[in-house]
């Protein structure tokens, strides 16, 4: 052959080869191409009332503003913006809804009555009067307000003393300021040599309540060291002052004490005087670094990430404003300032089961052998649980895939604030059966559903405590809040000598892990197949019976034991007492087996005046409080009344070495569980899609016999993820 000939029949093989292999790369490059989840339309089911759910919505930014603006009318031009109000001036605090009274909601719920007013609740600081004094008005109707009435007196029983306010913001700032330029130029040298001090490297951190008795107000403040991205709570400097800033002028404030390492003095003059005296003991302290143990930075180079939860589908949820749409469940949710989270209207296939469920405070006790730490009774709803609550960051706090919902409030700043995505939606898989049963004798079956829970949650970021704050809905009718902590620990300076283990762990250089409680109290207002409801304790007892086919034989047999209780302090349990194992809410309706209706869980009667179990004004006066919650519990019926749990979930806290640099929540979840008892006929999951059933004999893979195998089909698209934003900071 000729060599010519065979060189061209040689170089055009090549070049088909390469066409051939460039065509089928890029063919096979085509059918790698990403190919996005179709979305699957929201389902809504026809017993929702969409426009209903206006009465629990937060107020809108324009809402919020016509309220200030029509007071700022009506109460003339002295108020001031609350973000620079000194004690002596007046100024409008917050402004959130003022919750309409159950029975006009319900009239207009169930029976199509008129909506009742939309109406907002201001609370005033009225400092440039001659009797200073807070007030809490009812301002509307909302958009257009043209009324305020005060209801200080109707809801506290008489005026709210002025040394009762919360602290606002500016306030804090002028005690700072205070300590800083009149203080602390009292120890110089003290400071800069002991406490590496050169100007900016302390901050306060302030213990509550002020005082030691009603109308104080003098609050001891710890220092700490304050470096750029750490968190200072664990990095006490041993240093402690008691200010005075009870008089409305802070030129009149004043520290009436100052303590170092287990001793008290006049002031820090004295403080200065012993240190260049040579008759001070001291520790000297560096600076924390900024990558040390109280770092949030990574230790390692960022790998691959965690696990997440993807939904390859459209959620089987739809969020309308405020309303949750779902096939199963229907609520509506708000935010509190100073209570946070809280869902109304809750509804099982809509049928009502509860008409509020909210938290109403967090309360954490410390103990240590310094002044600022075993004063603290920390009591979060004063600092607001919905007005520290934060941007959520998606893929950590909440699915990535979750629903972000901007809240929007009006408190300690005369100008509206917006927090976005402050809430999350979110269905959850458990990662467990709900149910399941493999079943072998007789026949040869497998039934199950895979547990998930419709979520609503929020988080509080009040201090060095994070608090996540979950409602849990369940295909089964079942209704469950929870709370995990998170965060710094408070710590205390860490002196050195045995007594101070009484008090905790130490977890880093003369820094003690103060020992604390947390205590979160929800209000459950449930009517259960209706308001008429009663409170039924079981239990179980053995007892001896002889065998009905065998006499001289006995047995222990379990028996259950049923009572009614019928007053308040009959369900009423304190803390540590022993429960029925059974306690739950019983309505007059039965099911199709001839029991009442009912769901398992304090309970008390429910009255339009006991809206809240605690109050903003018991931080800085627990000894003189406007209301007690002891007082709800006044012996009244429980028999067929409207009625309100009210339920305290606690855990103690000893700090150890793990909690640094943050606690984890794994261990510290708490909160109740509502479980159907009776409600229903049957297990109302068995009604539920995801439902998965087969027998010996059928194909277990396929989609028309098993929906779990079409979870490969649906692994071959990717859901379409939003980008990642955060706004919070």
């Amino acid at each position: 052959m000729n060599p010519k000939v065979l060189l061209v029949f040689l170089v055009l093989s090549l070049v088909t080869i390469f066409a051939l292999t460039y065509v089928l790369l890029t063919r096979q490059s085509d059918s790698r191409q990403i190919l996005h989840c179709l979305p699957a339309s929201p389902t809504t089911q026809p017993w929702m009332h969409h426009g209903q759910s206006q009465l629990f919505a937060d107020l809108s930014p324009e809402e919020l503003t016509a309220v200030t603006e029509f007071l700022t009318k009506r109460l003339g031009p002295g108020l001031v913006d609350a973000a620079q109000a000194l004690p002596s001036d007046s100024c409008v605090y917050s402004v959130e809804l003022q919750l309409p009274p159950k029975a006009a909601a319900l009239a207009h719920l169930d029976r199509g009555g008129p909506p009742p007013a939309r109406e907002a609740l201001a609370i005033v600081f009225f400092g440039g009067q001659p009797q200073p004094n807070v007030s809490e008005l009812v301002v509307g109707p909302l958009p257009r307000p043209s009324y305020m009435r005060d209801v200080t007196v109707e809801r506290h029983g008489g005026p709210v003393p002025y040394h009762r306010r919360p602290l606002l913001r500016a306030e804090s700032v002028q005690m700072w300021r205070h300590v800083k330029e009149v203080e602390l130029p009292k120890a110089p040298v003290f400071l800069a040599s002991v406490l590496n001090y050169n100007g900016s490297t302390l901050a306060p951190l302030h213990s509550t309540p002020r005082g030691l008795g009603s109308g104080d107000r003098a609050t001891w403040i710890g220092l700490y060291h304050n470096i750029s991205g750490l968190g200072i709570f664990l990095h006490p400097v041993g240093l402690e002052l008691l200010l005075d800033h009870s008089a409305l002028d802070p030129v009149l404030w004043a520290v009436q004490q100052v303590f170092y390492l287990g001793h008290y003095y006049a002031d820090l003059g004295q403080l200065e005087w012993e240190f260049k005296a040579g008759r001070l003991e001291v520790v000297r302290m560096p600076l924390p670094t900024p990558n040390g143990a109280s770092s949030l930075r990574s230790r390692i180079t960022p790998g691959s990430l965690p696990p997440i939860q993807l939904l390859p589908q459209s959620p089987q949820y739809s969020v309308q404003g405020n309303l949750v749409v779902s096939p199963l469940w229907t609520f509506t949710f708000g935010h509190g300032v100073f209570s946070g989270i809280r869902i109304f209207d809750v509804r099982f296939k809509g049928e009502r089961v509860a008409y509020e469920v909210s938290v109403q405070e967090s309360l954490t006790i410390y103990g240590a052998d310094s002044p600022k730490t075993m004063m603290t009774r920390y009591l979060d709803s004063t600092y607001g649980l919905g007005l520290n609550s934060r941007g959520l960051v998606r893929g950590v706090d909440c699915p990535y895939q979750a629903t972000m919902v901007d809240i929007y409030m009006l408190a300690g700043k005369g100008t509206v604030q917006l927090l976005p995505g402050a809430v999350c939606i979110f269905e959850e898989a458990q990662g467990l059966p709900l149910r399941r049963h493999h079943n072998y004798i007789e026949s040869h079956f497998y039934g199950g559903l895979a547990n998930s829970a419709l979520v609503v949650r929020s988080v509080s970021s009040v201090g060095n405590y994070d608090y996540i704050w979950d409602f849990l809905l369940y295909p089964n009718g079942a209704l469950e809040g929870q709370v995990h902590a998170t965060g710094y620990i408070n710590t205390a300076f860490l002196n050195g000598g045995a007594e101070s283990f009484l008090f905790g762990n130490q977890v880093g250089e003369r820094v003690l892990g103060a020992v604390h409680t947390h205590a979160f109290h929800f209000k459950l207002d449930l009517d259960v197949a209706g308001m008429k409801n009663w409170v039924v304790a079981e239990d179980v007892v053995f007892k001896p019976v002889a065998a009905p086919w065998s006499p001289e034989h006995r047995l222990q047999r379990p028996q259950l034991t049923r009572q009614v209780l019928s007053r308040e302090d009959l369900a009423a349990f304190s803390w540590g007492s022993l429960l029925p194992r059974y306690l739950y809410l019983a309505s007059n309706q039965t099911n199709a087996w001839g029991h009442q209706r009912g769901y398992r869980l304090v309970v008390t009667q429910r009255k339009e005046e006991e809206s809240q179990s605690s109050s903003i004004y018991y931080q800085n006066d627990i000894w003189t409080p406007t209301m007690a919650f002891a007082d709800f519990i006044n012996n009244e019926t429980l028999l067929g009344e409207d009625l309100v749990a009210w339920v305290t979930a606690n855990f103690l806290h000893i700090p150890h070495a793990e909690d640094v640099p943050n606690t984890a929540t794994v261990g510290t979840r708490v909160g109740f569980l509502l479980q159907p008892y009776n409600f229903f006929d049957e297990d109302p999951s068995i009604f539920s899609p995801g439902s998965v059933y087969f027998e010996r004999g059928q194909d277990s893979g396929l989609c028309s016999v098993n929906p779990v195998a079409c979870t490969p089909h649906l692994a071959a698209c990717v859901p379409n993820l939003p980008p990642f934003s955060y706004q919070g900071l």
